[in-house]
């Protein structure tokens, strides 16, 4: 049997067990660990226990429960309401203004979290239940709330990155600085669309009545704008100080985490409720990232094993005459389609092992295929029947929201990311100028 022929059962067997409905970790890692003892007898016991080993060694990995924890803390302790009534105030008198304001306190808590899960529950629980109330067209909110979480795994400090760097051994800081303005891009383009269809439309986004306006004086919109010194900060305390090289990727992660605890306690929020939530919260959130990260390694490494780089090169470049640019296109296809069954980091250890060095010997900068490959992981994330965000949406929406709503709200907001994953392909210096700047060629 040839070892294409292997490699298809593997991933076909795997996907199999992932329709069955088991656990990610589990369709993953039993895959990987039966196929190992088939192939090469008791000596495959040791891909899985050298696996758990290797993550044991991943010292970065630590940062994962640390920005968990920040997100869980910033949203158990209430600053992100405060930071919510202040775009809530200043983006409401206009037409789609809460939708506007949903997606800057998404950049927001992107920027100190890392992750979308986090902004997705901050979403849910804060911004929908608003704009509902106020007669927002419920398809076109569900669809911001989730655009707007996805930018969690591209803005820094993006966990998605600080995965990608460990296994494409690329530098974190450069990748974090290569997100920022793709982030802000998407960003741009969730705006420009909301408020052009809002414009034709109005009803789709009603702005504040003018009796709600009146109610809040100018003075009382200056005080808000308070509730966004301390996101500054700590992001100031985090970020800034591992890119000005005063802490290192672990130590910037603790001292955000710090911070946001100290904020919390400043604001006279810092309960035992909101420490307990927030702890079981991490934990949980933390484990889940862990098991999946284990179950991958193995299965990367069987796949190795096999030879699959050689394979996948020899498939795309010899047999099917693709050009460079047609390989990178046919990858983002590839992760589109695996992120309707799988999330995010169960893609990335996978698949990245296999293609980063593809990548590299195609010319391509491994740094700047990063972002494509998080950018995509977002489309991923939205795209039917089993994108990651839409039953997480579906988790966290009233009942009057239902999935065909949450399919159906996605559909422009993907058409936005695609177009501005197509701007980040054609012009590759809007994620490398910045790190080429900071850092130097």
């Amino acid at each position: 049997m040839s070892h294409e022929l292997i490699a298809f059962m593997i991933f076909s067997s795997m996907i199999l067990m992932l329709l069955t409905g088991q656990r990610v970790f589990a369709a993953i890692g039993g895959v990987a660990a039966l196929f190992s003892l088939l192939l090469w007898g008791n000596g495959g016991v040791e891909m899985p226990f050298n696996a758990s080993f290797v993550l044991l060694n991943w010292y970065p990995l630590l940062t994962l429960p640390l920005f968990i924890y920040m997100g869980y803390m910033f949203s158990e302790s209430g600053i992100a309401s405060d930071l919510y009534r202040m775009f809530h105030v200043w983006t409401g008198p206009v037409n789609g203004g809460l939708a506007v304001g949903t997606i800057g306190l998404m950049v927001v808590i992107s920027a100190i979290n890392g992750l979308s899960v986090a902004g997705m529950a901050i979403g849910a629980s804060i911004a929908l239940p608003e704009m509902l109330k106020r007669d927002y067209d419920k398809v076109m909110v569900t669809g911001v709330i989730q655009a707007g979480s996805s930018l969690g795994i591209l803005v820094p400090p993006s966990v998605v990155l600080v995965l990608y760097g460990m296994i494409a051994r690329q530098n974190v800081g450069r990748l974090w600085m290569a997100g920022v303005f793709p982030g802000l891009l998407l960003a741009s383009l969730f705006i420009a669309y909301i408020v052009i269809r809002c414009k034709i439309n109005p009803s789709l986004g009603p702005a504040l009545s003018l009796e709600e306006r009146q109610q809040i004086t100018w003075k009382e919109r200056f005080v808000l704008l308070r509730a966004g010194i301390v996101p500054i900060l700590i992001m100031v305390s985090m970020t800034g100080l591992f890119l000005a090289g005063i802490t290192s990727l672990v130590e910037c992660s603790a001292a955000g985490a710090a911070a946001t605890t100290l904020a919390a306690a400043v604001k006279r929020r810092l309960t035992w409720k909101v420490i307990h939530v927030t702890l079981r919260n991490t934990l949980s959130v933390s484990c889940m990232f862990m098991w999946v990260i284990l179950a991958a390694l193995c299965f990367g490494a069987v796949f190795d094993g096999l030879g699959a780089v050689h394979a996948i090169k020899t498939l795309f470049l010899d047999q099917w005459h693709l050009s460079p640019w047609g390989v990178l296109i046919m990858m983002q296809v590839s992760y589109i389609l695996m992120g309707m069954f799988l999330d995010d980091t169960a893609m990335l250890i996978i698949v990245a092992p296999l293609y980063v060095p593809l990548v590299i010997s195609l010319g391509f900068n491994p740094i700047w295929y990063g972002v494509l490959y998080t950018i995509t992981c977002q489309i991923a994330y939205m795209t039917p029947p089993f994108g990651y965000n839409l039953f997480l949406m579906k988790a966290m929406a009233p009942p009057e929201v239902t999935l065909a709503d949450i399919y159906r709200s996605i559909i422009p907001f993907v058409l936005v990311m695609v177009i501005g994953l197509a701007l980040v392909i054609i012009f590759p210096q809007i994620a490398l100028w910045l790190p080429n700047a900071y850092f130097g060629k």
